[in-house]
This record gives C-alpha cells, sequence and structure tokens, in this order.
C-alpha cells in the first residue's frame, strides 16, 4: 500500500501531471485502486510488484510534489 502525502499547494499540479504524463509507472509495477482523502490531500494507493526496488523508480516522478509511505502486504 502507498500513501501519498500531497505537499502543500500542489494537489492541483499532481492531477495537471498526471493528466499529461499518466502514473508513470516502471514496467513492473501495477496500480490496482486508489482512494482520495475528504481534504483532497492524501491519497491512498493499493499496488503490486515482485520487485520493492521498483518503488524507488517511481517515487522519482512524483517526490517533488508528494511525500510518500510505502507500506508492505502481504
Amino acid at each position: 500500500m502507498v500513501i501519498e502525502h500531497f505537499k502543500p499547494g500542489c494537489f492541483d499540479q499532481v492531477y495537471h501531471r498526471f493528466s499529461k504524463k499518466g502514473r508513470m509507472l516502471p514496467n513492473g509495477l501495477s496500480y490496482l485502486n486508489s482512494w482520495v482523502s475528504k481534504e483532497n490531500n492524501v491519497c491512498y494507493q493499493l499496488m503490486e510488484t515482485d520487485n520493492v526496488a521498483l518503488f524507488s523508480a517511481w517515487v522519482k516522478n512524483w517526490d517533488d510534489l508528494v511525500e510518500f509511505e510505502i507500506i508492505p502486504l502481504d
């Protein structure tokens, strides 16, 4: 599970980038589902991979706008 905390004032920038470039996931990292808080400041995502290192590559595309918590689930 990934918990994304949008940096202050970055919500619109996140969605603008997403609309232009998509999720920008590396091959092997799959998006399953997501939910955004009512306040539009946190996004909860379920993602799947056999290679945890792929999260680092993906985070680099977004870390200027978002702070990440990555929580492994069994």
